[in-house]
């Protein structure tokens, strides 16, 4: 497999982007990749596409969004694997040094949420390495 890709409806084009909604599919339960998408447990998400090509789509086109499964698995790992690491570290941490379950949960907490702080304040970088795909389909 070369990419994983999801079929959508452009909802909006701006000058170098496109928002694709995306409907999560009953083909997903078959997808060797559902645990790592953040598509599967949700109903409907628009995923912005940046490209050149932006003038040639229109509201309604029926497309193909793909990413290819390096940049799938990289993300997953960002998301969720590094931020159940922090938790982890902060638990063992707290534990160690013999905290209270108020101070492991404030400490917990703060720690995931400043990870997340500091993924946000990278999002132009990550924005610029992570690539989607769009084609027209029939």
């Amino acid at each position: 497999m070369d990419r994983i890709e999801h079929s959508g409806v452009v909802t909006q084009v701006d000058a170098g982007r496109v928002f694709v909604e995306i409907a999560a599919q009953e083909a997903c339960g078959a997808c060797r990749a559902r645990e790592a998408c953040g598509l599967s447990g949700t109903q409907r998400k628009v995923v912005e596409v940046n490209t050149p090509d932006a003038a040639g789509y229109r509201v309604g086109d029926r497309v193909a969004v793909g990413v290819s499964p390096r940049l799938g698995a990289a993300a997953v790992a960002v998301a969720y694997l590094l931020p159940l690491a922090v938790l982890v570290a902060v638990l063992a941490g707290c534990a160690a040094l013999g905290a209270g379950e108020g101070a492991t949960l404030v400490a917990v907490l703060v720690a995931v949420a400043g990870y997340y702080g500091v993924l946000r304040s990278f999002r132009r970088r990550i924005d610029r390495k992570v690539h989607f795909s769009i084609s027209k389909t029939i």
